[in-house]
């Protein structure tokens, strides 16, 4: 890479991290299938998959299936429950030199403040993450994000339960984003997610069956990135929190966008399924986008879109 160095650390909220380049939850595991391919300490966080109080298997099979620009999932949550995560996925985790942010699931408020709680007590957390806007399971997930009451009265709760710094992912499944973004905040969230998945589905014409077996699912990837720049842009425009962009990030250009849009940091979700050193080469092409526009620090970026 050529050119003047560029600044590419960034300030999210009360986090400061080396890099706007992240990983989004339920892409990336706990880490370790990426250890192999990837330099941790090179990335800004790591988003951990969903993580609930007690284990669950997740939906039956099929349960992904690829789309021609993009993917749709219904993994249902699988994850090994928050003792085991604490026991054995997160200790390597950060160990790696990275900040690492969890994210947490329920299918009842009390479920998220008895995550919080568990999870305050475990040193090195950079922060939680609510995952408000899962369309893949029966109860919970996106029916607290759908109401702005319903949504403050959950992020109060689990900002009364922890110290540490709380980011709330929006569905994008909503006609507006604006009230739930603020009503996030001003119940205590300190950053926002955009977006999360789009509830989508497939169908196998010849044998008129849905290609998933939980027959809808989320739809990720390239398809969902001008959705997801719209509703960034919207919220940033109407309420300027800080914001962590995804959906559909495949290249450095694509990050560039989303944080004129007004993200202050982004996630490479599905793009990690296809190459898993994508985040790196995104961040190497940001970098390089920058220097390009004689942009001394990434953070120029943020909000500067003219209209």
């Amino acid at each position: 890479m050529s050119g003047a160095p560029v600044d590419m650390s960034v300030r999210l909220g009360p986090l400061s991290l080396r890099s706007p380049m992240m990983v989004a939850s339920g892409t990336f595991g706990f880490g370790e299938e990426y250890a192999p391919y990837v330099d941790f300490a090179r990335l800004g966080a790591v988003v951990t998959k969903g993580v609930t109080l007690r284990p669950r298997e997740g939906n039956p099979g099929p349960r992904i299936h690829e789309t021609a620009a993009g993917a749709l999932n219904a993994i249902g949550l699988q994850n090994p429950g928050v003792e085991r995560v604490i026991e054995e996925k997160l200790p390597p985790l950060l160990a790696a030199g990275v900040p690492v942010i969890v994210n947490i699931a329920g299918e009842a408020p009390e479920e998220y403040v008895a995550l919080a709680e568990r999870l305050s007590g475990v040193a090195g957390l950079a922060a939680l993450e609510l995952n408000v806007s899962c369309p893949n399971v029966t109860r919970g997930g996106m029916e607290f994000g759908r109401d702005p009451q319903v949504l403050g009265d959950l992020v109060r709760a689990v900002r009364d339960a922890t110290p540490l710094p709380l980011i709330v992912k929006l569905s994008p499944n909503v006609s507006d984003p604006v009230p739930l973004a603020a009503a996030a905040l001003e119940a205590g969230a300190e950053i926002l997610s955009l977006i999360n998945t789009l509830l989508g589905m497939a169908i196998d014409p010849r044998r008129r069956r849905p290609k998933l077996a939980n027959c809808t699912g989320g739809l990720s990837g390239p398809a969902i990135k001008p959705v997801a720049l719209r509703m960034v842009w919207q919220v940033w425009r109407a309420l300027q929190p800080p914001i962590i962009g995804m959906g559909g990030i495949m290249t450095g250009e694509d990050a560039a966008e989303f944080m004129l849009a007004g993200a202050a940091a982004v996630a490479v979700g599905t793009a990690s399924f296809v190459d898993p050193t994508s985040a790196e080469r995104v961040g190497d092409e940001l970098e390089a986008f920058c220097q390009s526009q004689g942009l001394p620090a990434v953070a120029g970026l943020t909000g500067a879109l003219e209209y």
